[in-house]
């Protein structure tokens, strides 16, 4: 039986998504939490890695058993074991097709940035932060020019492991409300740091560092060097992976 889960996890203590050695990180915990429901190992396969400090308001994973138990002992069954950062959300039985990964047509990632003069405290580790005025309307203009699909590598860290750096990003919306601004990206995949990276060089144009159209020359230069330095992780979110609805998946 293959079951999917919706996850959110605070990214904060653990050395991002993936299972590694010596390193506390989301996968170990959730596969314990789960092997112990089941009674046997459980090994779970999510839509996408998430760095060390990223956040996820809905990771997808799924994981192969044969233990019969009842959805809500995968959901609060496993909450009870899991550390106070990570929550099942959902639980649905799906056919053996579905893939996590291979089976998303998009993903979205949301960016929470705190603008103001002074460094944030009770968001810390939760928002990005940038002590300088932002022009929000600055940061839109620029971000239209990536739309559409394109050759990312301006964008992309040295350590992504992506067979192409062909990406197509299908919606940009950057809003402010106080000092706070909320830029929200989704794509069919994202490169190791591209949302990071794309944040530094819109933090740029946002404080008149360069015009818009800079991000433009940034794209097609395809020249990691061109960007701004990668932004801080702490405000950093996975927040949606879209599947097709025949998949039938429960999203909050």
């Amino acid at each position: 039986m293959r079951i999917a889960l919706g996850v959110e996890y605070d990214g904060s203590l653990f050395s991002g998504w993936q299972s590694q050695p010596d390193a506390p990180n989301i996968q170990d915990a959730l596969q314990a939490a789960l092997s112990d429901i089941a009674g046997k190992p459980v090994s779970v396969v999510a839509a996408g890695r998430t760095d060390a400090g990223v956040h996820a308001l809905e990771q997808v994973v799924h994981f192969d058993t044969g233990a019969e138990r009842p959805l809500s002992a995968w959901v609060r069954g496993a909450n009870a074991l899991l550390p106070s950062s990570i929550a099942v959300l959902w639980a649905q039985p799906v056919p053996d097709e579905f893939h996590a990964r291979f089976s998303a047509q998009a993903r979205s990632y949301r960016y929470l940035l705190i603008n103001r003069p002074v460094r944030i405290a009770l968001q810390h580790g939760k928002a990005g932060w940038f002590h300088a005025p932002l022009d929000v309307a600055r940061m839109r203009e620029a971000a239209q020019y990536l739309l559409g699909k394109h050759d990312f590598s301006a964008f992309r860290s040295s350590e992504c492991q992506a067979k192409t750096p062909m990406k197509n990003l299908a919606q940009t919306e950057i809003r402010k409300d106080g000092n706070r601004i909320v830029i929200d990206l989704t794509a069919d995949a994202f490169l190791h740091h591209m949302v990071r990276n794309i944040v530094g060089c819109l933090v740029y144009v946002g404080k008149g560092k360069h015009p818009p159209q800079w991000l433009r020359e940034v794209l097609e230069s395809r020249n990691r060097s061109m960007a701004a330095p990668t932004f801080a992780p702490d405000g950093l979110y996975l927040r949606r992976i879209a599947y097709d609805p025949k998949w039938e998946l429960p999203f909050f």
